[in-house]
C-alpha cells in the first residue's frame, strides 16, 4: 500500500494533472493526447501477445 502511494506521488510530481488536457483534432474527430497514448499502447501490447509465441513443453502438442 506504502509503494503505491509513493508512485502515485512521483507520477503526481512529473506531470502537471491540474491544467486543462490537451486535444488532438482531426476532422471531426477530437481525442485527448492521453487516450490516444491509451489506444497506442494497447495495440503494441496486442501485437506482442500475437507475435511472442507461446511456451510448450518438450514433447507436448505444439
Amino acid at each position: 500500500m506504502y509503494g503505491a502511494k509513493v508512485l502515485s506521488l512521483i507520477v503526481g510530481a512529473l506531470i502537471n494533472l491540474s491544467g486543462p488536457g490537451s486535444y488532438i483534432k482531426w476532422g471531426f474527430i477530437q481525442m485527448s493526447v492521453a487516450n490516444l497514448v491509451l489506444i497506442l499502447l494497447m495495440i503494441v501490447v496486442l501485437a506482442l501477445a500475437i507475435a511472442i509465441p507461446f511456451p510448450h513443453r518438450p514433447g507436448g502438442k505444439k
